[in-house]
C-alpha cells in the first residue's frame, strides 16, 4: 500500500505533467488555431483532463496555467485582440484571461468529482466533464468580455460588424462555430484521454479520494 509520501508525490509529479503539456500546447499548434478576431483555442482539453486526473485543485492550476499563458500573450503581442484588451483596461484583461480560465478548471473539477464519487453517474463523469470544460470557458471568457469590454470601441466595432442588436447575438456571433469545434474537440479527445490515465493511475494503487486529500494539504 502506497504511502502519504508516495501518493502526495505522485500527485504533484502527475500535477506538473500537466502543467508543462498546457504550456506546451500554448506555445504551439496544438494550442491555438489562429482566427480573425478570437482565436480557436484548444487549451480547454489539458485543462479538463487534469480536472479528470487531479480533481478541483488540479483543474484550477492547470486553468490558472491556461490563463497565464494567454496573458502572457496579450503582453508579447502574441494575441492581437487580448493585446488591444489589454491596453483598454488591464486589470479587466486580466480578469478576463486568468480568472475565468481558472473558474472553468476548477468548475471542471468539481462537476467530475460531483459525478464520479455516484455509482449512478460515474460512467458519464468523464463525458459530462470533458464537455463543461469548453463550454465553461466560453461562458467565462464572453461574459466577462461583454461585463467588462461591451461598451468600449474596440468591441464596438465588432458589434457593427456583425450587425448584433444585443450583446448576446454578438457573444453567438462571436463565438460562431469555432466554438462548437472547440466543445466537440475537448469532448472527443479529453474523454478518451482522461478516462484512460483515470483508470492507469487507479491501477497503479493512487486512490482518487486521497488524491484531493493530499492535494489539499500540499497547498496548506
Amino acid at each position: 500500500m502506497k504511502t502519504n509520501v508516495d501518493s502526495k508525490t505522485a500527485y504533484l509529479v502527475q500535477l506538473a505533467l500537466m502543467v508543462a503539456v498546457t504550456i506546451l500546447m500554448s506555445f504551439t499548434p496544438l494550442g491555438y488555431i489562429r482566427l480573425p478576431g478570437l482565436s480557436m483555442s484548444l487549451l480547454s482539453v489539458p485543462v479538463a483532463v487534469a480536472a479528470i486526473l487531479l480533481g478541483p485543485i488540479g483543474g484550477l492550476v492547470c486553468g490558472t496555467t491556461f490563463g497565464l499563458t494567454s496573458l502572457y500573450q496579450a503582453i508579447t503581442g502574441g494575441s492581437a485582440f487580448t493585446g488591444t484588451l489589454l491596453g483598454l483596461n488591464p486589470a479587466g484583461t486580466v480578469f478576463l484571461t486568468v480568472v475565468a480560465r481558472a473558474l472553468m478548471g476548477l468548475c471542471a473539477g468539481l462537476i467530475f468529482a460531483a459525478l464520479h464519487k455516484n455509482v449512478k453517474t460515474q460512467k458519464i463523469s468523464y463525458y459530462v466533464t470533458s464537455l463543461a470544460a469548453p463550454l465553461l470557458n466560453t461562458i467565462f471568457f464572453m461574459s466577462s468580455l461583454v461585463l467588462i469590454f461591451y461598451r468600449t470601441d474596440y468591441i464596438q466595432g465588432f458589434v457593427a460588424k456583425y450587425a448584433s442588436t444585443n450583446p448576446l447575438a454578438f457573444v453567438i456571433a462571436f463565438v460562431g462555430v469555432q466554438g462548437l469545434i472547440e466543445a466537440v474537440v475537448c469532448f472527443i479527445v479529453a474523454s478518451a484521454v482522461g478516462r484512460i490515465l483515470f483508470g492507469a493511475v487507479n491501477k497503479m494503487g493512487i486512490n482518487y479520494t486521497l488524491q484531493k486529500e493530499e492535494a489539499a494539504k500540499a497547498v496548506q
